[in-house]
């Protein structure tokens, strides 16, 4: 997987993100049981079933209608203000996705991301520092784009995004929260990892592994 992705690629990338966000499901209770309800872990498993259920009920192998899909899927669980947002990052993807593309280079792949992040940040008012998601998924981003115009491939551009997502998650620790539950134990928040910036920072190293896989 160098210059460009497909379907199949995509699908592959979103699978093993998928997986990884499963698979740590107790560490996100976990971190989130430290500022808030601790039901942070199941609520991104929903979120991951959903991906995976929108993945294999796809015939069309259209990437539009696939990621409007798992925009939809995501939005439709029962997994509080995780829903929206990761469903909003989704459907921003698919609206950024010409209808009959089935190939993305890397610039045509960071501008349907960033679409993502428009339509997910058009749903919150978190900015970076606040202690959110928002703070894994904005640098990123920024990483992302970087690689694109500085002309590396598809695979280089996602590794170094998914690296710029885990630094963010874990610049989360020195921040006080001023989103969600984790907002009212005040400074109390500070010194513990954002468990929704973590997660983040999974989707996107799982999509560096099945990229690198792929």
């Amino acid at each position: 997987m160098a210059d460009h992705v497909d379907y199949d690629d995509i699908v592959g990338m979103l699978k093993a993100a998928a997986g990884r966000m499963r698979s740590n499901r107790d560490y996100l209770s976990k971190l989130d049981s430290a500022t808030g309800d601790g039901d942070h872990g199941a609520a991104v498993c929903k979120v991951a079933e959903a991906i995976l259920g929108a993945i294999a009920a796809d015939e069309s192998r259209n990437l539009k209608k696939l990621l409007k899909d798992i925009g939809w899927a995501a939005m439709s669980t029962d997994a509080g203000s995780t829903s929206p947002l990761y469903g909003s990052f989704f459907m921003g993807m698919s609206e950024a996705v010409a209808e009959h593309n089935s190939s993305l280079d890397c610039r045509a792949f960071a501008a349907m991301m960033d679409a993502g992040l428009a339509k997910l940040r058009a749903n919150t008012k978190a900015e970076p520092g606040g202690k959110t998601m928002i703070d894994a998924l904005v640098p990123a981003m920024a990483a992302l784009r970087i690689a694109a115009d500085s002309g590396k491939n598809i695979s280089q551009a996602i590794s170094d995004s998914a690296d710029a997502a885990v630094k963010g998650a874990e610049s989360t620790r020195g921040m006080k929260a001023l989103f969600g539950r984790a907002r009212n134990i005040g400074d109390r928040s500070i010194g513990h990892v954002d468990p929704g910036a973590t997660s983040m920072s999974l989707l996107f190293d799982g999509m560096k592994e099945g990229c690198q896989n792929g």
